[in-house]
């Protein structure tokens, strides 16, 4: 590819190069391979193309400089010689790492989880998402603070507004006490913003309607999934869509919809980030809230890019991902998707074999064949019952018929006799209400 061309196209974003350098130490060839890969991908989510990819054998990362001194001058070389602005190492360097190879190589050095976060700070849209990223990013610079900047080193002046602090105090410790007082700010906004998330939350969990969550490895297609069921509803509104995009990270903020063909009982479908392997704590434990929605589901979409030769490691990592945040156990199917991209497919599309369904989102192929699976699975484990709405009590029955699935409905003398399948918390709920018999 040429790079000037990349520079002036994909959306008039101005790209800039970066050589990549990754360190071989236990992983197979062919998942280091993947890890490279997945690397440049990131670098391209960044308006970054990739002009020179190095790589090196070890048993450990080397303490100082994460690689070897020959290789650190061969990068470094390597640079002069071309308009590299970046080098990208595929782990996290440790701040002593960082410091050290900022020196060595003369340009931006950045490890896997700062490409991450900045991802994550151009594409987040809400504010929740803004600052989420923002507390993360400054939890990820604290330590690494000495070697971004040449003039942290610098004695601050002890006059004005500064002389209270002290004469010869750093420049890079009135940085970390600006963090520090940063961060704190963030936090009570973030708990703000959490406690209005839990009232919405409680408020949907009392309207008893199923809860339905999309989870999956980054770009696997769950925003095309969300997007296709949407299109379901007897009168789809447009700007109810999310933003589709063939993209790492294209969607970070939580989103609820509600689905309801015609005819069908209702469903609220979230959507959230996507996972990716070795996703950074710090961006775990900030958008933790946000992850919560997926707790609260009934259901569970495992959306899997069956075209990846690599699937398996994805759905691994998705797993090991609900397990960090208390979603492991909750009833789930798993999606196959983009499997019209896949050569010598054995069956036709759509497949259903068990829990699994095999799709192509991207060409509207399965989705009503996953509605009908989505209903099927949200069955399991409900009950029929029978309840007696007395008339004056219409707002009732209009709950009951969202939050349960009507069997049949009688109008009686008495009331309205409607016959149901629902869990066990609607049962609770309308108890009152219930007959022990369907009477005729």
């Amino acid at each position: 590819m040429n790079t000037e061309d990349t520079r002036t196209t994909q959306n008039e974003e101005i790209w800039q190069n970066a050589i990549l350098v990754g360190l071989q130490t236990d992983q197979k060839d062919d998942a280091f391979e993947r890890m490279m890969e997945e690397l440049e991908q990131l670098a391209e989510a960044c308006h970054i193309y990739t002009i020179a990819v190095f790589t090196q054998r070890a048993k450990n990362p080397v303490h100082a400089t994460y690689i070897g001194s020959g290789k650190v001058a061969e990068v470094a070389q390597a640079v002069q010689e071309s308009e590299a602005a970046y080098v990208i190492f595929d782990q996290t360097l440790s701040p002593m790492q960082f410091r050290n190879l900022n020196e060595a190589l003369g340009v931006e050095v950045m490890d896997r989880t700062g490409l991450i976060l900045r991802i994550f700070a151009e594409q987040a849209r809400t504010r929740e998402a803004r600052l989420q990223v923002e507390h993360a990013h400054l939890q990820y610079i604290m330590p690494r603070l000495a070697g971004m900047w040449t003039h942290l080193g610098r004695q601050a002046g002890s006059s004005g507004s500064m002389s209270n602090r002290g004469i010869g105090e750093t420049q890079l410790e009135l940085d970390r006490r600006h963090i520090e007082r940063r961060m704190a700010e963030l936090e009570k906004e973030l708990k703000v913003i959490a406690r209005e998330r839990t009232t919405q939350r409680e408020k949907r969990l009392k309207a008893g309607i199923p809860r339905v969550s999309l989870v999956g490895y980054t770009n696997a297609g769950k925003s095309t999934i969300m997007n296709r069921l949407l299109a379901l509803n007897e009168n789809p509104v447009e700007d109810k869509k999310v933003l589709e995009q063939d993209k790492l990270f294209a969607t970070l903020d939580t989103t609820v919809r509600k689905i309801q063909p015609k005819g069908e009982r209702p469903i609220l479908l979230s959507d959230t980030v996507g996972f990716i392997d070795e996703l950074p704590h710090s961006l775990v434990k900030a958008f933790r809230s946000t992850l919560e929605e997926v707790k609260y589901a009934d259901l569970l979409l495992q959306v899997i890019d069956y075209s990846d030769s690599d699937y398996r490691a994805c759905m691994k990592v998705t797993e090991e991902t609900l397990r960090e945040i208390g979603a492991a156990g909750i009833p789930m199917i798993c999606i196959f998707n983009k499997t019209d991209l896949v050569h010598n497919l054995e069956f036709e599309i759509p497949a259903v074999r068990n829990d699994n369904i095999y799709i192509s989102a991207g060409n509207e192929i399965g989705i009503a064949a996953l509605w009908q699976l989505i209903m099927q699975k949200l069955r399991e484990g409900k009950q029929e019952c029978t309840f007696m709405i007395p008339y004056d009590k219409g707002n009732v029955l209009h709950r009951l018929q969202e939050t349960a699935e009507v069997l049949s409905t009688d109008y009686r003398a008495e009331g309205t006799l409607v016959k149901v399948r629902c869990n066990d918390e609607v049962k609770n709920r309308y108890a009152c209400f219930a007959c022990d018999t369907l009477q005729h």
